[in-house]
């Protein structure tokens, strides 16, 4: 796709590119990042974001495991599939699968963030993963109620279906005061460096249809169906904030899984692991080791 980043030429700055490489998997090129030794932890980004979003936590998590974190198909670096049917949630399941199969390694634990904690709960209850933990951060694993989710399906496949639509998105990107009120839509406060980073993605198209192609084919109803017989240990992190995922979601999720545990985090966002990461990791190492 021509309007994809390059990475010569967009990732000459991109955070801990010392430690990316591209992998071959499932037919795409995957950009991923890995550091650290010890036990494998994956690291599952969100819809619309990409191993940046994981720029201070991931080193700090390397000082106890060999951390692993992706582009997911159709962000950032990694292509975007031809067929968006691939995008949904059984299908950004079966490619990541294909690519940590790829990469020969045995999953210990994995972070999800948002959307990222509903492709891993997906793939551990289709008997992919076998993983000691599942942390979700904010995790996106419930269908939006009310009005938001009757109108949101919706108006995503039919931007998906119009490729004028990412072109408009990523030239409105363009002004910084725009990107500004797309991460505070979240919940919350980002830095500079963050904010500038999000705006070199939503300002790419390619990224942008990806996006929106993955919210055009996601489908969460089956997933909450099967949720009560999930049998990975699952942490749910909620922040009170977070205006993306709401609160109350992930309280429904702790109650629907069985011996699943749950923190609430006060005055912090649905990017909160970008806002306190030295906070994060804390918490994530000790529910990890445990």
């Amino acid at each position: 796709m021509a309007d994809r980043l390059n990475w010569e030429r967009d990732g000459r700055a991109w955070p801990n590119r010392d430690v990316s490489r591209f992998i071959l998997a499932a037919g795409l090129r995957w950009h991923v990042q890995q550091m650290g030794r010890g036990p494998v932890l994956l690291l599952i980004h969100g819809t619309g974001a990409s191993t940046h979003s994981w720029r201070e936590l991931m080193p700090l998590l390397a000082a106890r495991f060999t951390v692993i974190a992706p582009d997911l198909p159709g962000h950032a670096f990694t292509d975007t599939p031809a067929d968006a049917r691939r995008l949904s949630l059984p299908g950004m399941a079966a490619s990541l699968r294909a690519l940590v199969d790829v990469l020969g390694v045995q999953i210990d634990s994995v972070v999800g963030h948002s959307a990222g904690a509903a492709i891993a709960a997906r793939i551990c209850l289709d008997g992919g993963w076998a993983p000691r933990g599942l942390v979700s951060l904010n995790g996106a694993f419930l269908p939006l109620g009310g009005l938001p989710g009757v109108l949101f399906p919706p108006v995503a496949r039919l931007m998906a279906a119009t490729p004028l639509a990412s072109r408009l998105f990523a030239w409105r990107a363009a002004d910084r005061a725009a990107v500004e009120r797309l991460i505070a839509g979240t919940g919350s406060t980002l830095d500079a460096a963050g904010t500038a980073l999000y705006g070199q993605l939503v300002r790419n198209p390619a990224h942008v249809a990806g996006a929106l192609s993955m919210m055009a084919n996601w489908d969460l109803q089956p997933l909450q169906r099967e949720l009560p017989r999930l049998n990975t240990p699952l942490h749910l992190i909620v922040a009170s904030r977070d205006r993306a995922v709401p609160p109350s979601l992930g309280r429904q999720v702790a109650a629907m899984v069985p011996g699943a545990s749950l923190t609430e985090l006060p005055n912090l966002g649905h990017l909160a692991h970008e806002e306190r990461p030295a906070e994060m990791a804390q918490r994530l190492l000790a529910l990890l080791a445990a």
